[in-house]
């Protein structure tokens, strides 16, 4: 209690605009708990009182959203770990017992993952049918539209895509959760088919291909053809990887170099930018 008035006060003094009070975080209810969370509510006069839920908790869950609402008269729910097998079920028997609206959903542990909640995608995902439009949402919103548009233009001018250019395609792949973050929110019947690309380019994978690339010099991102026996080793040795996992990172490379080159030399990337204007970012391809 203590602590949470003086960060009332310290936020007041420093002019904050918001102010989260966060309060014990189990399933188990009891009046002392109860009791608890009352006290803090008078003591602090919260504008909102949310309920923070875990989407796969199952009945429990649903027991301590009843028990909170009926103790501070909740004002919204937090559905969490949405990403998850239950896809969101819990929602709905929340909703029911609180009256309460479902805020926002969260799809992972950075703050970027908290989404605002859309109920007919949480329908599409209980479904199965995933969730496109937060897809090309995340994506319009992550990923970096001036690289994308500078790739585009300079591949479809017959320039070639190179490993500077995949480093730059990793990264924003790294900001936006990995393959399986994206994954998720793919219909049922196509996760199946994208779930074996998704263990090449899982989040450590990721970090290890970067740090290849990172290990290599400015000229030999911008011709990998430099890259012999030699420089293979010390690119193995400054990345802290085998010898392997340069190979078969130079090799991955070289098929999409030899796709960027048939998709420029066939206008096919051209008319990829025009159909998809407005909506995912051209070059995001790679």
């Amino acid at each position: 209690m203590t602590i949470a008035k003086r960060a009332l006060t310290e936020a007041t003094l420093q002019a904050y605009d918001v102010l989260l009070v966060d309060t014990a975080g189990r399933l188990h209810i009891d009046a002392e708990m109860m009791a608890e969370v009352r006290e803090l509510e008078a003591a602090v006069n919260p504008h909102e009182r949310l309920f923070v839920v875990d989407s796969m908790a199952g009945q429990d869950a649903v027991n301590a959203a009843k028990a909170f609402n009926d103790a501070l008269s909740l004002t919204g729910v937090i559905l969490t770990k949405a990403d998850g097998d239950a896809r969101g079920g819990a929602a709905l028997s929340v909703r029911q017992v609180t009256g309460k609206p479902i805020l926002f959903i969260g799809t992972g542990e950075k703050s970027e993952a908290l989404e605002l909640f859309q109920p007919e995608r949480i329908a599409s995902r209980i479904l199965g049918m995933g969730d496109v439009l937060s897809l090309v949402e995340q994506v319009q919103g992550q990923v970096d539209q001036e690289k994308a548009e500078k790739l585009a233009k300079k591949i479809a001018k017959g320039k070639s895509f190179d490993l500077a250019d995949l480093r730059d395609q990793l990264s924003q792949l790294q900001n936006m959760g990995g393959m399986s973050a994206l994954l998720d929110k793919l219909p049922a019947q196509l996760q199946a088919n994208a779930a074996a690309a998704a263990g090449a380019v899982s989040a450590q994978n990721l970090k290890r291909q970067m740090g290849i690339i990172d290990s290599m010099t400015p000229r030999e991102r911008r011709r990998p053809e430099l890259i012999d026996g030699s420089r293979k080793r010390r690119i193995a040795v400054g990345a802290g990887v085998q010898l392997p996992e340069v190979n078969r990172l130079l090799k991955q490379f070289d098929h999409m170099q030899k796709t960027m080159k048939k998709l420029a030399k066939g206008g096919m990337l051209k008319n990829m930018m025009r159909g998809m204007a407005g909506r995912l970012p051209p070059g995001f391809g790679p």
